[in-house]
């Protein structure tokens, strides 16, 4: 996924700065970009745009120091860290695996929006919908029930793409995602019943108590690290006998990681770990792909759980 936020620095010269670097940048003449760039700092010390640039920069370049501060610098100048610098930190191994800041979340997928179908199923082959619906219908098959659902709840909706696939088979959609930009489009689908711009701990936490039959999170899972919360949460809001099916990208090796792609990677046993600690049998849990990332395929995992 690729995004371009761009926070003005108030100084309209050190903003012009930018812009030229941004051109050379793109171009590929990184060192003028950079020297550029050196300059609309020196004009405004808190250009959180020019830092986190000079971060990307740095790092292509193989400069891992200089990316660092320079990341660092654009968290202080801010706070919120919309343009995610603390992910960036954490890949190059200089910050622990910790949550993702919600404004950096919410701000990639308000401005990804607009182009997401486009972008995530044309350009990356995306199919965790159909992923989710293939393992309910085996799941359901398996157990000699139908896979109707009366009222579902769809974590990180995004436009919709889950609830479009699985729109035969629920009465009613609730949707939560973080980003108002998402469930603006979501809304154009007409699918859900209700819609909420909120993180999935928090949006689960509205929910009565036993009060749905199916929760989706296709993909959603990816920008959190500790899976905990979320499976806790949806573990009561579920009826018995209700399912929560789930795509995670994983990795080799037990714990979480943070990939290439700013996604987080769980490892099997974690995953199974914190199944069993919300109270969750496990259905099954497939290996699988629901993307790919530079013309390979991203290893991911399946999950269905029963209440």
């Amino acid at each position: 996924m690729s995004t371009r936020l761009f926070l003005s620095s108030g100084d309209l010269v050190a903003d012009r700065r930018f812009d030229f670097a941004r051109d050379l940048q793109l171009r590929g003449d990184l060192e003028a970009a950079l020297d550029l760039l050196g300059q609309s700092v020196e004009l405004a010390p808190g250009f959180a745009s020019a830092w986190f640039t000079m971060g990307e920069i740095h790092e292509k370049l193989g400069q891992r120091e200089q990316a660092v501060a320079a990341y660092e610098e654009a968290r202080k100048a801010d706070p919120e860290d919309r343009h995610g610098a603390l992910p960036r930190l954490m890949r190059l191994g200089a910050a622990e695996i910790s949550a993702l800041p919600p404004a950096y979340v919410r701000s990639l997928f308000d401005q990804y929006a607009p182009r997401f179908d486009s972008s995530l199923v044309g350009d990356l082959g995306y199919c965790g919908p159909a992923l989710l619906f293939k393992a309910v219908l085996a799941a359901r098959s398996q157990a000699g029930r139908p896979a109707l659902f009366r009222r579902a709840i769809d974590l990180g909706c995004g436009t919709g793409l889950a609830a479009s696939a699985f729109a035969g088979q629920v009465d009613e959609f609730i949707g939560i995602d973080l980003s108002p930009g998402m469930i603006k489009q979501a809304r154009t689908t007409g699918l859900y019943a209700e819609l909420e711009v909120a993180d999935m701990v928090e949006g689960l936490k509205r929910q009565a108590e036993a009060s749905a039959d199916l929760v989706l999170a296709a993909d959603a899972m990816v920008y959190l690290d500790d899976l905990g919360p979320v499976l806790r949460e949806t573990s009561r809001v579920l009826r018995p006998g209700g399912l929560l099916v789930f795509t995670l990208e994983t990795h080799e090796e037990d714990g979480i990681v943070i990939g290439q792609g700013l996604r987080y990677a769980h490892g099997l046993a974690y995953v199974r770990s914190c199944l069993a600690a919300a109270e969750f049998p496990l259905c099954q849990i497939e290996p699988s792909s629901t993307r790919h990332e530079n013309g390979m395929p991203v290893p991911s995992l399946v999950v269905v759980a029963e209440k």
